[in-house]
Parts: structure tokens; C-alpha cells; sequence
């Protein structure tokens, strides 16, 4: 085999939906500010009995179902999360075990929101390396946890979620090479730090950052893959803000391209937003298989990572 390919891909929400109403009704804030800030209208939240294992667990479920697979086909399982209240077991032996899966290395990752597109180029690599057959990469995030629901900066714009990629060798490339690296003096521009530990971040140095930096950043990763932004059949970047999604779309050069902007109805979900996104424009129809899809991280560390993929 001389590449890997996303074979499925699956999402899993919690039932409650937060809308900016209800915040309005915890914060000073309104449906107008939220909407013309951030362009969020609703987020979905976990309750105190769903931990982020059960998140993951749930998406993973789904894209194994998806995929027409069984936890025994598994041998690796990678969770790119920044919410596990617990060190050890990590999140991915917990996900291992709701699910059944015999005897899998499971390992998680903690970039943030950029956790996801870094967890698919591990396990690309691993498996084009031969050191797993077929992994589960999950990105998931319980945002909710460490959110200060007092502070109206940042909890309108959290909420919960995961979603899942199958990812197993194939004759042809159809993940491409990744393009990733952080900007260090810039690590504190998004933290998740304290006891309680607490979501902060400074959102014009991010805002600034993501629509001058970021751009041709993305092109490079689109270069590598061989292929032209035009090319594209969509663009999944992270979920962060629709202010900095729309033009950052427009600038990478992505015209032909389905943009996901489902930060509108799931908010910020962190290292969850690209596969959640993705999952949902697989489940819609609005790409089809073979498409290719440039997906696209950036935010805590400041860290960023981006590949081309085939659509499953």
C-alpha cells in the first residue's frame, strides 16, 4: 500500500442546545451581538453525566458503522482532545473500551483546535508506515467543562461535540501530505490553563492572525497536495469564528468550494469543529465521494495543521 485513505466518517452532538437567547438570560449579551461577532446561533452542551470519552465514543461508533467495520478491524485509536478531566486512562483506552476494541495502541493529543488535522497526519503516517492497518481518529471536545459561564467573552462562544474519521491504507494516496508548525511568541494567545482550569483567549491577535497569516499558509497545503484552491470541492477549516471563516475562504482562493460553516449551530468545538463539520457535508450530500476537501486547524499553542483529503 502506498497511501491511506478516510474510509467513513461519523458526529455525535449532545441533545441539549444552548441558543443565544438563553445566554442572553446568563450574561449581558444578545442574539444581535453573538450573531454579528462570532455568527453563532446555537451550541450544543453535555451534561454533567457525559464525559468527553462517551462524546468520542459515540462518533466513532458511527463511522465505524459507516465504514462497515468492527472494533476488532481497529488497531490504533488516536483522540485529539484538550477537555479530559483524567490523565490516566487516557481518553483513547477510554474510547477503546466503550467500544470494545481488542488491543489497540490508543494514544490522545492535545493541540486544541488544530488537535484533529494533527491526529489524521499521525495516523496517516503510522499506517503508510505499517505500523497500523486501520485507525480511528476522533476529535472531541467537552468545551462546557472548562468554560467560565460568567464571562460573556468567551461562553458565547463554546460547545460540545465530536466527530470521527476511519482512516486505512489504500493503493493510492488520498490523504495528503500535512502541512503544520505553530507560532510560539503566540502560545498564549488561546489557553485552557488554572485550577479550575478555564478557557481564555485574546480574539484579535487570533482574528488578526488567522486572516493575514493563515492564507497562504493554506495554499501551501494545497501545493503539496498538487492541486490549485479553485480545484477544491470544499474547505472544512476549524470552526472558530464566521467572521474569520468567510474571509479566509475567500483568500486562500477556494471559489469553487463549499465552505462548512457549521460554527453557526454548533459553536466552538475545538479539536471536535473539522471532523463535525465534515461529517455533516458528507451526511447532507453536499460532497461527494472523491471530492477533494482541504481541512484546516489553527488555534491553541498557536499551533496549525492542514492536509488535502479525498472525500469517503
Amino acid at each position: 500500500m502506498n497511501g491511506s485513505r478516510i474510509a467513513a466518517v461519523g458526529h455525535y452532538q449532545p441533545a441539549k442546545v444552548l441558543t443565544n437567547e438563553d445566554l442572553a438570560g446568563m450574561v449581558d449579551t444578545s442574539d444581535e451581538w453573538i450573531r454579528s461577532r462570532v455568527g453563532i446561533r446555537t451550541r450544543h452542551i453535555a451534561g454533567p453525566d457525559e464525559p468527553v470519552d462517551e462524546l468520542a465514543a459515540h462518533a466513532a461508533a458511527k463511522a465505524l458503522a459507516a465504514a462497515g467495520l468492527t472494533p476488532a478491524d481497529i488497531d490504533l485509536v488516536l483522540v485529539a482532545t484538550s477537555t479530559a478531566v483524567d490523565r490516566s486512562p487516557n481518553t483513547a483506552a477510554r474510547v477503546a473500551s466503550r467500544l470494545g476494541v481488542p488491543q489497540a495502541a490508543t494514544m490522545d493529543l492535545n493541540v486544541v483546535c488544530a488537535g484533529f488535522t494533527h491526529a489524521l497526519a499521525t495516523a496517516d503516517h503510522t499506517v503508510r508506515a505499517g505500523g497500523a492497518s486501520r485507525a480511528l481518529v476522533i476529535g472531541a471536545d467537552k468545551m462546557s467543562d472548562v468554560t467560565d459561564w460568567s464571562d460573556r467573552t468567551t461562553c458565547v462562544l463554546v460547545g460540545d461535540g465530536a466527530g470521527a474519521a476511519v482512516v486505512e491504507a489504500a493503493d493510492e494516496p488520498a490523504i495528503g501530505p500535512v502541512l503544520w508548525g505553530s507560532v510560539p511568541e503566540m502560545g498564549n494567545a488561546v489557553r485552557i490553563e488554572g485550577t479550575p482550569p478555564r478557557f481564555a483567549q485574546e480574539g484579535q491577535s487570533v482574528y488578526r492572525w488567522a486572516t493575514t497569516q493563515l492564507p497562504p499558509i493554506a495554499r501551501r497545503a494545497c501545493e503539496r497536495a498538487g492541486l490549485a484552491p479553485a480545484d477544491l470541492a470544499a474547505v472544512v477549516l476549524h470552526q472558530a469564528n464566521l467572521r474569520i471563516i468567510e474571509p479566509l475562504a475567500e483568500k486562500i482562493g477556494a471559489v469553487n468550494a463549499v465552505v462548512a460553516r457549521d460554527v453557526t449551530g454548533s459553536g466552538n468545538t475545538s479539536a471536535a469543529s473539522i471532523p463535525l463539520a465534515l461529517s455533516k457535508l458528507v451526511e447532507q450530500g453536499a460532497i461527494a465521494t472523491g471530492d477533494p476537501v482541504l481541512l484546516f486547524g489553527f488555534g491553541g499553542n498557536l499551533s496549525y495543521a492542514g492536509q488535502v483529503v479525498r472525500c469517503p
